[in-house]
C-alpha cells in the first residue's frame, strides 16, 4: 500500500522569495510562510493567544522564477505541496529542516491593491492584473469579495 506526503497551507509571505540558481540555470525559490490560529477566550474567561507557525516554502525551476516576479512580502497565499526534511552536520551536530516543496501556489490577496484608504482602487475592483503560476494553470483569485470560501476569512 502507497502512503501521501501532502500539505495544503493558507498563510501569509513573511519576506520576499530569495531566488538563487544552481550550477545548471536551474533556479530555487525560498520564503517563509506564517500561518496562525487564532486565539480565544475559554468559559471561565482564560485568554489564549494567537499562535503562528512558521513554514519554510520551497519553489523549482519556473515556479522559483514566477514567485521571484510576483510574490511580495505580507501577500496571502495559498501553498500545496509534500514535506521533505534535510539534515547536515555543522560544527559536529547533526541539524535537520523540515521544508515544504511546492508543487501550487496562488495568490489571494494583495495588500498593496488592497488599500484601506481609498487611492487608487477599492477591495470590489477585480485584479486586472492576474498573472497565472507556471504550474497546472493555478491562478490568483479574481475578485476576493466574490470567492464564497475565501469571501473576508482569510484577510
Amino acid at each position: 500500500m502507497s502512503s501521501v506526503n501532502k500539505v495544503i497551507l493558507i498563510g501569509n509571505v513573511g519576506a520576499d522569495p530569495e531566488v538563487r540558481y544552481l550550477d545548471r540555470g536551474v533556479a530555487i525559490a525560498t520564503f517563509n510562510l506564517a500561518t496562525t490560529e487564532r486565539g480565544y477566550v475559554m468559559q471561565n474567561g482564560t485568554q489564549v493567544p494567537d499562535v503562528t507557525e512558521w513554514h519554510s516554502i520551497v519553489l523549482w525551476r519556473n515556479l522559483a522564477e514566477w514567485a521571484q516576479q510576483n510574490l511580495r512580502k505580507s501577500m496571502k497565499v495559498y501553498v500545496e505541496g509534500k514535506l521533505k526534511t534535510r539534515s547536515w552536520e555543522k560544527d559536529g551536530q547533526i541539524r535537520r529542516k523540515t521544508e515544504v516543496i511546492a508543487e501550487n501556489i496562488q495568490i489571494l490577496y494583495r495588500p498593496e491593491i488592497y488599500r484601506k484608504n481609498n487611492d487608487e482602487m477599492s477591495a470590489a475592483e477585480p485584479l486586472n492584473d492576474a498573472q497565472e503560476a507556471p504550474n497546472d494553470g493555478a491562478q490568483e483569485a479574481q475578485n476576493p469579495e466574490n470567492d464564497g470560501f475565501f469571501n473576508g476569512i482569510f484577510r
